[in-house]
């Protein structure tokens, strides 16, 4: 199937330990067999050959940054050509006048907000694995992140794209400013799509000023559900936090166990908030007296040094639970008023099938991480794991919520797709799909 490769004139490999080391993703669930290759081209000149004799030979090609999706959207089993694009990492231009930069989609999401920080800027979105994912990555997931209670998600930053298609054809959307409507918004689709419908070989992306200041508050509770309570009571406040994050007690006893932190010890669930720009201090006070009423201690603090402790602490949430079992990694969100009957319900649903489940939640915005953490030597999700997961999705629907609100449908959550979207939208997509790439050799198996 890959005889076609060495005419392409890109580097690649079929050592069988390099098609093991790309073959799955962070999701920790594996496809059957390994990709007959991996590819690795460096400009989109490249690219475009690659997928124009792919196209032609009908050749199924598996898009990949870092590997650190979540729903086993850049799993490549047999018979499969991976696309690593982890070489095209160069930041093209960064313009602090218009507020945006230019970039590969191998570029590593810490490393485009450090460079954006020595103009002033950032780079709003920050997934939890900010310092190992790719800007590529982040927009095939459409990827949120902490600060997305304040500034949304990956969508919200990518002004336009440049785009390979499944023929090889090159096709760029959107515009390098902050306003564009003409024709129909190709951007607004691709982004989250999942490397279904097009490979990117560049971004045009927005940035924002470093706020002038920042206040962070740690408040414990009781339990998560009154922690949940409290969040919702913010937005009643009139406030609106950057970040606003809480963990539960088996989420503080892990991240103890594994990092050598106390937080656990602060009380049996955990919020994290988070104010930033010139009123920092002041919505920072407004906050504090709001969770005071509920909560068993309140923290607040303006020094950066012990905000990025907090903050990593939670961006070590994932990592401190991976040394306990492998998770298998929910991602639902639900309206925010419905936070504390998601996190109760998800209590009762953990005891039900007798599964341990962590949860972790943007709770800014309602969008819940239910970690089912299974026997790390089990080759496929165990009965009651699944079970659990089954309920955990239909729990998301019945509140009115969604099946995923960051980390993407992939392999994982296919089966429940026709269920959220209902028969004409996913009927619709499909088309959408075939439009695109009409011989499906566009990551085949994942989102639709």
């Amino acid at each position: 199937m890959t005889g076609w490769l060495p005419s392409t004139g890109v580097e690649w490999s079929d050592d069988p330990a390099v098609l093991d080391s790309r073959r799955a993703d962070r999701s920790g669930w594996p496809p059957t067999g390994r990709p007959d290759a991996v590819a690795f081209p460096r400009t989109a000149a490249q690219v475009s050959r690659i997928l124009r004799l792919a196209h032609e030979a009908r050749t199924p090609i598996v898009p990949r940054g870092a590997g650190t999706g979540l729903s086993g959207a850049a799993t490549a089993g047999t018979g499969t050509v991976v696309l690593d694009l982890s070489r095209m990492n160069r930041i093209v231009a960064i313009s602090p006048d218009d507020a945006t930069a230019v970039a590969e989609p191998g570029v590593i999401t810490a490393d485009l907000d450090r460079a954006a920080g020595e103009h002033g800027l950032r780079y709003a979105p920050d997934p939890a694995s900010v310092a190992i994912s790719t800007i590529g990555g982040n927009i095939a997931t459409n990827a949120g992140g902490l600060r997305c209670a304040k500034y949304g998600v990956t969508r919200d930053s990518v002004l336009g794209l440049d785009v390979v298609l499944a023929d090889g054809r090159q096709l760029s959307t959107g515009t390098a400013t902050l306003k564009g409507v003409t024709g129909y918004d190709l951007t607004g689709l691709l982004v989250g799509s999942e490397g279904t419908l097009a490979v990117v070989v560049r971004a045009t992306l927005r940035l924002r000023p470093i706020p002038a200041a920042t206040a962070t508050i740690a408040a414990a509770f009781p339990d998560v559900a009154a922690a949940a309570v409290a969040s919702v009571a913010l937005s009643r406040a009139g406030v609106q936090p950057a970040i606003a994050e809480l963990l539960d007690e088996a989420t503080l006893s892990a991240i103890d166990a594994a990092q050598g932190t106390a937080l656990r010890s602060l009380g049996a669930a955990l919020l994290l908030v988070q104010t930033d720009g010139a009123g920092a201090a002041l919505e920072a006070e407004l906050i504090a007296d709001v969770l005071t009423a509920t909560a068993t201690s309140v923290r607040t603090t303006t020094d950066p040094a012990e905000a990025a402790e907090l903050l990593a602490a939670r961006r070590l949430a994932l990592p401190s639970l991976e040394r306990l079992g492998r998770p298998l990694i929910e991602d639902i969100a639900v309206p925010r008023s419905r936070l504390a009957d998601a996190v109760r319900e998800i209590a009762a649903i953990a005891a039900r099938h007798d599964v341990p489940i962590s949860t972790i939640a943007h709770a800014g915005d309602g969008n819940l991480h239910p970690l089912i953490v299974v026997d790390p030597a089990a080759t496929s999700i165990p009965a009651n794991a699944q079970q659990a997961a089954d309920e955990i999705f239909e729990l998301a629907l019945k509140l009115g919520g969604t099946l995923t609100g960051e980390h993407g449908v992939g392999t994982l959550k296919r089966a429940w797709l026709r269920r959220e979207l209902g028969e004409t939208s996913h009927g619709l997509q499909q088309q959408i799909k075939s439009l695109f790439d009409p011989h499906g050799i566009l990551n085949p198996g994942k989102a639709v």
